[in-house]
């Protein structure tokens, strides 16, 4: 077994524990997952006592290929072409389930969510592994996704083994596209852009389908965040009622994406109570960035994000 920038022994290592019902994270072009053998009801259950999870929030099961989405799934007439196009890629795709798919994996919902993966070592992890792994973010519950393996240990400790894929390249969650209900619908923007899904599916609906990370309030650091149009005004603002300041900058949306949860943690890091996120740049990417600090902003004694 062998993997770009992986040691075979590691990679070993990895199989042998989701075989034995235990957690591995591992990378993946997005995030790193905090991942389980998906047929184990039992391992699948410590990611959510591990991450603090709410056991009816589903998590996504990651696929080594595309022809493996029959032993979860029920098929549908878009997934060929949404896979020939985005796949192994950032593209999460939400359909009935097949009976004998663990209910914890659903939340207990009819649907399930699978994924193929792009990034090397997740793909080299499920060709060993040679079934299903079922895993969300490698982080707390709520808090912000890792991007590197050096995220995860800081976030869980040492007792998750943690495959070392270097940083994510896209840096923000897969898009995901509900095709369980009668017209395909976006539940959450990602790495692959709305206008591109709606050129192969035609205009995209409304869906109330749980999924991961659709929850109101989510991708939250510790300091409050506050969305704005005039990040230095903004920032001046918070510092002279005694606020400890960090302002995250907008940019190239794949740049922007690829460092946004670094800067969230740094910010942490650094003791600051409120993160001034500039709004970032529109279309594409930027529309899954701004989706990300909308929801890490809810509830943030930082203000409503409105500016």
């Amino acid at each position: 077994m062998k993997a770009v920038g992986i040691a075979p022994d590691d990679l070993a290592h990895a199989v042998a524990l989701l075989r034995d019902g235990q957690l591995v994270a591992f990378p993946t072009e997005t995030v790193y997952g905090l991942g389980a053998d998906a047929r184990s009801p039992g391992a699948v259950a410590r990611i959510f006592t591990t991450k603090g999870r709410p056991a009816n929030h589903p998590v996504i099961v990651h696929l080594a290929d595309a022809e493996a989405v029959g032993d979860w799934a029920v098929p549908h007439p878009a997934v060929a072409r949404l896979a020939a196009a985005y796949w192994p890629g950032p593209l999460t795709l939400i359909l009935p389930k097949r009976p004998d798919v663990p209910a914890v994996v659903t939340g207990g919902r009819s649907t399930v969510g699978v994924r193929v993966p792009a990034h090397p070592v997740a793909h080299a992890l499920l060709r060993a592994f040679g079934g299903g792994i079922a895993a969300p973010s490698a982080n707390r519950f709520g808090r912000v996704s890792p991007t590197t393996a050096q995220h995860v240990r800081d976030e869980l400790g040492d007792g998750v083994f943690v495959l070392d894929g270097g940083s994510a390249t896209v840096g923000l969650e897969s898009t995901i596209v509900d095709l369980s209900g009668p017209q395909p619908a976006l539940l959450r923007p990602g790495g692959v852009p709305q206008a591109e899904l709606e050129h192969l599916l035609g205009p995209l609906g409304h869906s109330t389908t749980a999924a991961p990370g659709t929850l109101p309030a989510h991708y939250a650091p510790s300091a409050g965040v506050h969305l704005s149009s005039t990040p230095d005004v903004d920032a001046a603002r918070f510092t002279e009622r005694g606020d400890q300041v960090v302002i995250l900058r907008a940019g190239p949306p794949d740049e922007h994406a690829r460092r946004l949860y670094s800067e969230l943690r740094a910010a942490d890091a650094a003791g600051a109570t409120v993160v001034v996120a500039e709004r970032p740049w529109p279309g594409g990417l930027g529309d899954a960035i701004l989706d990300r600090l909308q929801r890490a902003s809810v509830g943030s004694p930082a203000g409503d994000g409105s500016a």
